[in-house]
């Protein structure tokens, strides 16, 4: 009962409840409890609950408790107010004994939704992944058969069931981790997040708890992730695995938005059941293929027009952190980051830019990510030639850096096994480029001149590497304010770069119109 509620005439002949509150220091509010039962003998009830509920609310306390029978406790005072005494110094200790379990109580709430701490391991793979910058993401699956995209099973509205069989037909001859890897390390990428289950539902390692995998279900019969895992860990490649939370072929799957025209009976699924599948899976991928660095989940926003659909996130990455405490969490979600996530993810967009779509989130304190595919699509399609140019995945990978990001780079891998001839020659191109500019951005933080039209800065101490990417002048102002430059040079000759003290910073004199696909200042601050 609310004091607006409380007949103003009326005598007090009912038993009224009474609110107490208390406030964050808990000792408070029995003397609170205590001053107002004896008052309360002496003065109206409606003047005494009127003044405090104003404090109350002042105070922005809590109600935690209720005495009753308050017109008995008026008979009581005019009997005998010493008795009286008593039993408000025994509604103190009760009070206080109230109070106290509230605070246990409250504790205990406190400590079960604890914020998350990262272990030092954990902290340590944080460090590691913003000074890699630079990873390839393999996009693969039963998908790759049709070469039309990783989402014709729902845009095509293919059932479930024809779909599977796919599967029978799944012979990846030309598949060869060793070469992956190879291509993959000599383009400077320092990690790589592989399509375990995409959202068609296919595993691509095997899993005791779904026959609908790469090694029950192909007459491939080999288990993708582990000789990729295997070969990552003997060539010194960080492994990522990339989980979808959707899956389109999966009766006990949840319907989302996606996937609602694969034939799948029941749309209201069974929860309980995939949450328990997925958490197996996870399971085997955190303890049968070594030291993974990173899950990287996809498809929470499967459910944005259901916003009340619990995902169970933080018993599912408790689940990650406990199976390895250095696993880095990354979810897809287009949102700012959840309790108990390590890096923030960005699709198709730098941080702070938001040209897909995707990425009109706020831009957080952890480990930063853009994912971007190297020609139009993630899985592989045929008719997609449209590779981006070696100096455009340069400048992505540039502008991350100076926006502080990683830079996630997709190929799609052919059916037969193979990646893309045009993503091979993309890959030693920028390899070629990372061997004589790699220092410029390995181990480096956004540097302190913000990005511009023309480029970025990146930064390692009191080393300032000035990316110049799209100037028309010989000359460029750097708003450094009261820092002394010591020296400064091109990065790749060595040759010294005039500097001029300007008001507000400094200008570096070029001495001409830079034509480099990234014309690199260092600054010796």
């Amino acid at each position: 009962m609310c004091f607006s509620q409380i007949p103003r005439k009326t005598a007090p002949s009912f038993s009224l409840s009474y609110l107490y509150f208390f406030p964050k220091t808990p000792f408070l509010s029995p003397f609170l409890v205590f001053l107002i039962s004896l008052q309360a003998s002496f003065l109206s009830y409606y003047i005494e609950f009127f003044v405090f509920y104003r404090f109350a609310l002042k105070k922005k306390l809590y109600i935690c408790t209720i005495i009753t029978n308050y017109n008995n406790f008026i008979m009581g005072i005019k009997m005998n107010f010493k008795s009286q005494l008593c039993a408000a110094i025994l509604t103190l200790g009760c009070s206080c004994l109230s109070a106290n379990a509230m605070v246990a109580n409250d504790a205990a709430k406190e400590n079960k939704a604890q914020h998350y701490q990262p272990s030092a391991e954990n902290l340590e793979s944080r460090k590691q992944f913003q000074d890699d910058k630079f990873g390839i993401f393999l996009h693969w699956g039963l998908y790759s058969m049709l070469a039309t995209g990783e989402w014709t099973m729902t845009n095509k509205d293919l059932n479930y069931k024809e779909y599977a069989k796919l599967a029978g037909g799944f012979y990846p001859s030309k598949f060869d981790a060793a070469k992956w890897v190879a291509a993959i390390k000599a383009s400077g990428a320092k990690y790589i997040c592989f399509t375990t289950r995409h959202h068609e539902g296919f595993s691509m390692f095997k899993t005791k708890y779904s026959d609908y995998n790469i090694v029950d279900a192909t007459p491939f019969r080999r288990d993708i992730v582990k000789e990729l895992a295997d070969e990552c860990h003997k060539q010194g490649i960080a492994l990522h695995l990339y989980y979808s939370h959707i899956d389109w072929y999966r009766e006990d799957a949840v319907w989302g938005r996606t996937g609602r025209g694969t034939g799948r009976p029941n749309p209201k699924g069974n929860w309980k059941s995939y949450y328990q599948f997925m958490n197996n899976q996870l399971t085997e991928l955190l303890t049968n293929y070594g030291k993974v660095r990173c899950i990287w989940f996809d498809g929470w926003w499967d459910q944005d027009q259901n916003p009340n659909f619990d995902w169970q996130l933080p018993e599912q990455y408790a689940l990650i952190h406990r199976l390895q405490p250095g696993c880095l969490i990354v979810n897809n979600h287009h949102s700012s980051p959840f309790e108990g996530e390590d890096v923030q993810a960005f699709e198709r967009d730098l941080p702070g830019e938001n040209k897909a779509g995707l990425s009109g989130q706020d831009i957080s304190r952890l480990p930063l990510e853009t994912c971007e595919t190297m020609n139009g699509m993630w899985g592989y399609k045929i008719t997609d030639q449209d590779y981006k140019s070696t100096k455009t995945l340069v400048h992505y990978l540039v502008n991350a850096a100076g926006k502080n990001a990683n830079l996630l780079m997709n190929i799609g891998p052919q059916p037969d096994g193979e990646l893309p001839a045009v993503a091979l020659e993309r890959l030693a191109e920028m390899g070629e480029w990372m061997k004589t500019y790699g220092e410029t951005i390995y181990g480096t933080r956004g540097g302190i001149v913000a990005p511009h039209d023309w480029g970025v800065t990146t930064q390692k101490g009191n080393r300032l590497f000035v990316h110049i990417l799209n100037l028309k002048d010989k000359s460029l102002f750097l708003p450094l304010g009261n820092k002394k430059v010591k020296k400064a040079f091109d990065f790749a000759s060595k040759k010294p770069v005039k500097v001029q003290k300007c008001e507000g910073g400094v200008l570096l004199n070029l001495g001409e119109v830079p034509t480099e696909m990234d014309k690199v200042v260092e600054i010796a601050l």
